[in-house]
């Protein structure tokens, strides 16, 4: 055993901790039992990096398919391209109103600690939609993510690259042939300039993007192919929203709405999140309720982990990887 194993068996004993470390070692039953790991992503993981751990996890064959909000598709694109700009603000706690609007003033766009310069929104802006805007002309839509890795493999791009390309988890699931679902995708600000493209007339028609009902039923159909295999599949959850709660939703749907009685449960489940279940918020909500709404069965290893996932979740990255 390496370092951060050994150190997680002998320390992560009670509490989060524990459920931590059990949740890391059932992730390893499912794939030793031929299982395969559906991660789902939301909040800002891409800005806090990551990659650096997930992009491992991907190309180590440990996560199957993605599912996770629009920023965090394109922020670790965002990382990839233009992190040496970025500006870091560790007293972001401190800072008044005329500092934020200094920051907006300078081209700099704040998450928590972390300022994305608009420069690299701009920069990706002139790339992609001449994707976008070829896709509506041939009318040949794609999902979001296909747009981006058709732009990742544009020749010579790598020379734009500021991060090692082995620290890009989008970069990975191209690499593996990953697809990465994008509930509410124009919930980004790459959505949002899409429809500024549309509007301008750059782009002919909303009809490029392949958007949430054709995402579900590509899931779906990826579901029933696992199922006929025999091939059980695990939700590992970073935060809650629609990233969790859109892609859940379809063993549900295919066992009620589908009628397709013998869809199997999700074999795993783990979630690591800060909200309170009292507020009756779904990112807050115990896994057994999941029982209730036909996601999970009673005999399904279930975890909810309350903790910050930018510490948790490369603790259970290192663990699963054998770090």
């Amino acid at each position: 055993m390496s370092t951060i194993t050994q150190f997680m068996d002998l320390h992560f004993r009670h509490f989060n901790a524990r459920e931590t470390l059990d949740a890391a070692r059932d992730w390893n039953a499912l794939l030793a039992g031929g299982g395969k790991m559906f991660l789902t992503m939301a909040g800002a993981m891409s800005t806090a990096e990551i990659g650096i751990s997930l992009a491992r996890m991907i190309r180590q064959g440990k996560v199957h398919a993605v599912c996770c909000t629009a920023a965090n598709l394109e922020e670790d694109l965002f990382n990839l391209f233009n992190h040496n700009e970025y500006k870091m603000c560790p007293n972001y706690r401190d800072l008044s109103p005329e500092a934020e609007k200094e920051l907006y003033d300078a081209g700099f766009n704040r998450v928590t600690d972390t300022c994305i310069p608009e420069g690299v929104l701009r920069q990706v802006q002139r790339d992609i939609s001449k994707l976008w805007k070829k896709a509506a002309d041939e009318n040949k839509p794609q999902f979001p993510f296909e747009f981006i890795y058709d732009l990742l493999d544009q020749p010579g791009i790598e020379k734009h690259f500021q991060v090692p390309a082995e620290h890009s988890w989008v970069l990975a699931a191209k690499e593996m042939g990953l697809t990465i679902y994008t509930p509410g995708w124009e919930d980004c600000t790459l959505g949002n300039i899409f429809c500024s493209e549309v509007m301008r007339g750059n782009v002919k028609s909303h009809a490029a993007i392949r958007h949430g009902t054709e995402q579900l039923q590509h899931l779906a159909n990826w579901y029933i192919k696992m199922a006929e295999e025999k091939t059980p599949i695990g939700f590992f959850q970073i935060g809650g929203g629609i990233a969790g709660d859109f892609p859940i939703c379809v063993v549900p749907m295919l066992i009620q709405d589908m009628e397709m009685e013998d869809t199997p449960f999700w074999a795993y489940f783990c979630q690591i999140s800060d909200s309170t279940t009292s507020y009756g918020s779904y990112s807050g909500a115990v896994p057994n309720e999941k029982i209730t709404w036909g996601k999970l069965d009673i005999d399904t290893p279930r975890y909810m982990i309350n903790s910050d996932a930018a510490i948790v979740a490369p603790l259970i990255f290192s663990y699963v990887l054998g770090d």
